[in-house]
């Protein structure tokens, strides 16, 4: 793939994957995101988003360090997390990055325990991230990436207490929001808990948002 001062590897991984050329927001993004930076990416369905939230941790993160939680990513649902992990695997193939997904149908105490041997990426759901982070145990000051997919749809289904949270749990780090839409939840979460957030993708927008 190329984008300026991608990591080779990664960009092997991308393009063994059948992704060669970057669409213009992710152009636009990635030096961005890659300077740890607070944002808001937009990417309409089809466009690559989950592709552009993977391969964003993994080049910030490199390589494994230690044995705590460096990136945190919220996702809506099972599907989101086992589709998501899987991309990790794929992309991640050239890196010794570990990566753990954590869903509400799955076995909480199971998921605490693989947690516990070292995992760089945890992807899970918003209730289910809660409640392992609400434990003792659990150090959330190694994270140095906050982020949250569908944020449009999360917010919308009143998740956004728990994204809070989440947030407020973390003393410093990069918080990233990618949705296929922008809404007013979405920038009323951005305005509380993000540091002069860049925006990407949209330029002028109507308000979706639906009560």
């Amino acid at each position: 793939m190329k984008l300026k001062k991608i990591n080779e590897k990664l960009a092997l991984a991308l393009s063994e994957n059948g992704i060669e050329t970057p669409t213009e927001t992710q152009k636009d993004c990635f030096g961005t995101l890659k300077s740890g930076a607070d944002a808001v990416v937009i990417m309409p369905k089809g466009e690559g988003k989950t592709t552009t939230i993977v391969y964003t941790v993994i080049q910030k993160l490199e390589k494994a360090v230690g044995e705590s939680t460096r990136a945190l990513v919220v996702v809506k649902d099972k599907e989101a997390v086992l589709e998501m992990l899987e991309l990790f695997k794929k992309f991640g193939h050239y890196t010794d990055l570990r990566f753990f997904g954590s869903h509400d149908k799955g076995d909480i105490d199971y998921d605490k325990n693989q947690i516990s041997l070292g995992v760089d990426v945890l992807i899970g759901t918003p209730n289910r991230l809660n409640a392992m982070f609400s434990s003792a145990g659990f150090n959330m000051n190694t994270i140095k990436m906050f982020v949250i997919d569908d944020a449009d749809e999360l917010f919308k289904l009143r998740m956004d207490a728990i994204v809070l949270r989440l947030s407020n749990s973390v003393e410093k780090t990069q918080r990233i929001f990618f949705s296929e839409n922008l809404t007013e939840r979405i920038e009323i979460m951005a305005d509380k808990i993000m540091l002069e957030p860049f925006l990407f993708g949209v330029e002028d927008y109507e308000d979706d948002d639906e009560e």
